[in-house]
């Protein structure tokens, strides 16, 4: 009797399989760093229940320190990843949007009294003119790029220097403080919950992005746009109002991140709040294996990049490196992180498992 099994073809090796995952280098760069740590001091993962000066009970320790600081750069880099994947360029003006925000949402809580003692607007109005301003903004960065046709870094140039001096003026170049200690709980602790409240908005907004991608089609949307803007265009997509969108999103995310940096000490500082947070934005989303000129994109490999240089920094720290020596240290790191994420290497990387693979046999024939 004819056998009609159909025959299987062979598994790719397990080494190949994992290469072809994008969240595989941020994944084996956390293993790394934590594998670093735990032979260097084991007490950097210690994590102890603590009691504030307000007697409220919170969590503490080097991986609490990690999960609450990366939270805005994971939040901004949700955003990042989507101009990335639409428009094939990076937004440089994130951290002066972040200012522009920040100082929006201070002037409607303090009004004209920077010191006001009590709040002049409940704190979700701040925070949702806050995200029109800042989606705003966007707008703005995203019609030079998909109208004007701007390259990416270029159009975003523009406020990435005018931003912070448009942040002091909205404030007539005073540091308003928020004295209402409810507004501080955003950006640290609230009361009765041990875990930081950045960590958990960051755990909202990837949970809202999620579901947003899942249930509409706006994913495939983005990336065909990156992939090929002419052949999108022909299938029925308009190239132009998809990148437009992917900035105004963009400006959401500042706008979140925005809120929690100024809240976490109730005022700002123009010249330093976020500042080159950019540059962690774009890298976080490289170390995710997203291609920086577009395409194919992962959101939870872009997030767990901003947790990894989070990571990374407070390696540096606790090792106590200096403030001024850190972008070096981190730059080599990063480097060497994002040539390893990148595509091609990758695919070398699967070609030479093929090579060794296929080399075993022959050297046990002989």
């Amino acid at each position: 009797m004819p056998n009609n099994s159909k025959v299987q073809p062979p598994k790719a090796p397990l080494w190949a399989r994992l290469t072809k995952h994008q969240i595989i280098i941020p994944i084996a760069a956390l293993l790394a760093l934590a594998l670093f740590n735990l032979i260097a001091d084991p007490s950097f993962f210690k994590i102890t229940l603590n009691e504030t000066s307000n007697g409220n009970k919170v969590l503490s320790g080097n991986i609490i320190s990690i999960i609450d600081s990366g939270s805005e750069l994971a939040i901004l880099a949700l955003g990042m990843t989507l101009v990335t994947a639409a428009s094939g360029g990076q937004d440089i003006s994130v951290g002066a949007a972040i200012a522009i925000s920040g100082s929006v949402m201070l002037r409607v809580l303090c009004g004209s009294d920077s010191h006001s003692a009590t709040l002049q607007a409940p704190i979700i109005v701040a925070l949702l003119i806050a995200c029109l301003v800042s989606m705003a903004f966007g707008a703005f960065n995203g019609a030079l790029v998909a109208f004007f046709k701007i390259q990416p870094m270029v159009a975003t140039l523009i406020l990435f220097t005018a931003g912070r001096s448009i942040a002091a003026w909205i404030n007539n170049n005073e540091l308003p403080i928020v004295n209402d200690e409810s507004f501080g709980y955003f950006g640290n602790y609230i009361p009765g919950i041990p875990i930081p409240t950045p960590f958990l908005i960051a755990i909202v907004c990837f949970i809202v992005t999620w579901l947003f991608m899942k249930f509409t089609s706006i994913s495939l949307y983005v990336q065909s746009v990156g992939v090929n803007e002419k052949t999108s265009r022909l299938n029925g997509l308009n190239p132009e109002f998809i990148k437009l969108m992917t900035y105004v999103l963009l400006g959401l995310c500042v706008a979140i991140a925005a809120f929690i940096k100024v809240s976490r000490i109730s005022t700002i500082n123009y010249s330093v709040i976020a500042k080159d947070i950019e540059m962690d934005a774009i890298l976080a989303v490289a170390l995710g294996g997203n291609a920086l000129s577009g395409g194919k994109f992962s959101m939870s490999s872009s997030v767990l990049g901003a947790y990894v240089i989070q990571f990374l920094t407070t390696t540096l720290y606790k090792f106590e490196v200096k403030a001024t020596a850190l972008p070096a240290y981190k730059a080599v790191v990063v480097i060497l992180l994002v040539v390893l994420s990148a595509p091609t290497v990758r695919e070398k990387l699967a070609r030479l498992g093929k090579k060794l693979k296929k080399s075993k046999p022959a050297g046990q024939a002989a």
